[in-house]
């Protein structure tokens, strides 16, 4: 069970250091890239120093100026997002058919014992393809997930491709109730 773990989080570290160098190939290396960056960065902090500089004001006027700028570098985020697309869609593709010869290698196999036990939706997951009723068993699929999300993550980061603090802010969550339609709440 241990080689098996191990295993997993070789094949998850392979799998992202391969999915950055395509990126890094398709994407971050290419001038169009760095261009749109740049200009993220710069509409990033400039939006940042006039919310600081205007603070809570009433000013209709300075408040579209805001609502302007936040546009325009949602439009840039936009741009850069498309650009990333096609370099993500080949990845996922790539990924899909790995990931389906890794889950054919270890079916049937449990791979690690989780310290807990699962919630019900998780759990689908985490004893996919295992005979038994312990759901403390734990599937290649689950762990090799986990092993991913966590590793990329701080991949990107060491690599210097995980967006900035400043991005990260400003791109809008999912979750996120958007700010133009909760303006009559103000």
């Amino acid at each position: 069970m241990l080689g098996d773990c191990l295993l997993i989080i070789a094949i998850a570290f392979g799998t992202a250091l391969a999915g950055e160098g395509i990126t890094w190939l398709l994407v971050y290396r290419s001038d169009h890239y760095k261009r749109l960056k740049a200009d993220m960065d710069k509409k990033t902090k400039k939006l940042e120093k006039k919310k600081q500089e205007v603070g809570d004001t009433n000013d209709k006027n300075i408040k579209r100026k805001l609502e302007r700028e936040e546009e325009r570098l949602k439009a840039t985020n936009r741009d850069m997002s498309m650009f990333k697309m096609k370099s993500m869609f080949a990845i996922g593709l790539a990924f899909t058919a790995l990931l389906s010869t890794f889950n054919s290698i270890f079916e049937g196999r449990v791979v690690a014992k989780l310290p807990f036990y699962p919630i019900g939706f998780i759990q689908g997951l985490s004893h996919r393809n295992l005979i038994g009723e312990d759901m403390t068993d734990c599937s290649f699929i689950f762990l090799y997930i986990l092993c991913t999300m966590t590793v990329r993550q701080n991949l990107q980061k060491i690599l210097g491709f995980a967006p900035s603090r400043a991005m990260a802010r400003q791109q809008s969550s999912p979750w996120a109730p958007p700010n133009s339609q909760m303006n009559y709440l103000r």
